[in-house]
């Protein structure tokens, strides 16, 4: 948490991502990489529009608190791994 409150990029919708994503990771029993669909992180972290989501789940990427790989595909859900953070 120290290096969120040391970033200033960070907003209150990436923390909200980041703990959704982790929430649900536990709850799939620490599966590496965690696979999921944008509807089940959407819901959770009260971030309910795509454009919005998309873009901060992506910053996150950027910004290396997670690795995130997209899912164009319907049936096959998006791919995160937690980076350790310091």
């Amino acid at each position: 948490m120290k290096r969120i409150e040391d970033d200033p990029r960070i907003s209150t919708a990436h923390i909200s991502i980041y703990v959704s994503l982790w929430k649900l990771w536990m709850e799939k029993g620490d599966q590496k990489p965690l696979s999921f669909f944008g509807h089940e992180i959407r819901g959770m972290c009260k971030v309910s529009g795509y454009a919005t989501y998309h873009k901060r789940i992506c910053e996150l990427h950027e910004y290396r608190y997670i690795i995130y790989t997209p899912s164009f595909d319907h049936l096959k859900g998006s791919k995160v791994t937690f980076i350790e953070l310091e």
